[in-house]
């Protein structure tokens, strides 16, 4: 399942504070599910994207179909369409707190 293997990509590089909002009864919304995590620093928000990205096409020969924030290192947002990852430095994540929006 590629929310399983989303998850397994976060945690080989000891991503954190992994939260997974299931969207599936939001009504007209983009995606079933949004999975947050952060690292600490811009070189591991790199690391946990690179991880993902290669796990996914490993397993299911799946590209995103859109990958947001690489610059910057800040946010990066892949979209998998079911599924949205959104990596977060720390104080990013803090500052935005999407969790609180959306659940």
């Amino acid at each position: 399942m590629l929310l399983k293997k989303i998850v397994e990509g976060i945690k080989i590089v000891k991503g954190s504070d992994i939260s997974i909002l299931n969207l599936k009864n939001k009504e007209n919304f983009i995606c079933d599910y949004f999975v947050i995590c952060n690292g600490y620093s811009k070189n591991q928000v790199f690391a946990i994207f690179h991880s993902i990205e290669q796990i996914v096409i490993e397993t299911f020969k799946k590209k995103p179909i859109r990958v947001e924030g690489k610059r910057n290192r800040e946010w990066i947002l892949i979209d998998y369409e079911s599924i949205i990852v959104h990596i977060f430095q720390k104080k990013t994540r803090l500052y935005y707190n999407i969790e609180n929006i959306w659940s």
